[in-house]
Formats: C-alpha cells, structure tokens, sequence
C-alpha cells in the first residue's frame, strides 16, 4: 500500500485502533487497575479527536468511517458503562439505561430499513450533550478510583445529570422516530 493511500485511510485505522482498546479498558477495569483504565480511556478519547481532525482537515471522510466511528464510540461507552457497574462502582440502573437507549436506537433503525422507511441518522443536540456527559462521567468514574478522590455530592450529581440527559436523548430519539414512521 503506497503512503497516500495509508494517509487516506489514517482516520479509519485509528478508529479500528480504538475498537480494539475496548477490550483492555474493560479488562483494566475488571481488574480495578484504575489509573491504567483512566489512561486508556484518555487514548481512546484523543484517538476519536484526532481521526475526526484529520478526516475533516484533509477532507479523508469515507463511508466507512461514518459507520466505524460511532460504532468505536458506542462500543467504548456501552462497555465502560457495563463494567463500572460490574464493578459496582455505578449503579446497575445507570448501565441499563445507557445501554437500553443505544439499543433502543439501533432497534428503531432496523425496524425503519425493514419497513423500508429508512431513517436519516443525524445526531440531535440533546444526543451530543448526552454523549459528553456520559464521556465526562466515564472519565470522572475511572479518575476518582484512579486517584483516590472522592466526589461525594458532585457524583450524585452527575450521575443523576447523565441519566436524566440519556432519558431525555432516548425520547426525543422515539418522537422523531414515530413522527417519521407515521408520515
């Protein structure tokens, strides 16, 4: 493979390099190596920064790429989610709730292509400010193990802000998915 196709696929490679840190995050947390996790997590967040400059900056937007990256970002969040509460240092509730509305969304989507009534995916902004805080508190979660610290109030509040904005997401998503099946 010649030098500019590898740079034409740089944006795509490094999302597959985040798919594949999943798995050591999630082992990282089953082993309460906290500081190792909260590092991994850190690489994976810049590893999503970078490939999202670099496919915009150099115009090296692919299809793939619009499929790979937030199937990389789901996969990192859902995962996390589901081990911190393994680890039970988040509720259960909370990880159910994360993962209920990502399938919740998936399922509408291929409920939608059957009917052949494709939905156009376009993250709504209470998406984005959903998918921020969850990132925020996943980082905060695998911090303050890390470190030692302890958020006391500031954790009930975010934990509290996430679920209320991942609730919130998951209805606005099942309006405009109703509204759209309906037309």
């Amino acid at each position: 493979m010649n030098r500019s196709k590898i740079f034409a696929s740089l944006p795509n490679l490094i999302t597959v390099g985040r798919l594949f840190l999943v798995p050591l995050v999630i082992e990282l947390i089953s082993d309460r190596r906290w500081m190792q996790a909260f590092a991994v997590f850190l690489v994976a967040g810049l590893s999503d920064a970078v490939d999202g400059y670099l496919a915009k900056r150099f115009d090296l937007r692919t299809e793939l790429g619009a499929y790979l990256d937030p199937i990389a970002d789901k996969a990192l969040l859902v995962s996390i989610y589901i081990a911190l509460a393994f680890a039970v240092v988040i509720p259960n509730w909370l990880a159910i709730i994360v993962v209920s509305r990502d399938l919740m969304i998936v399922g509408a989507v291929l409920v939608a292509a059957v009917l052949d009534k494709p939905v156009p995916i376009r993250p709504l902004p209470i998406s984005k400010l959903n998918t921020t805080a969850q990132i925020i508190f996943a980082a905060g979660v695998l911090g303050m193990n890390g470190f030692g610290a302890d958020l006391g109030v500031g954790f009930q509040i975010a934990l509290a802000t996430v679920a209320a904005l991942t609730v919130a997401s998951a209805g606005a998503y099942l309006a405009q998915w109703l509204e759209h099946m309906s037309a």
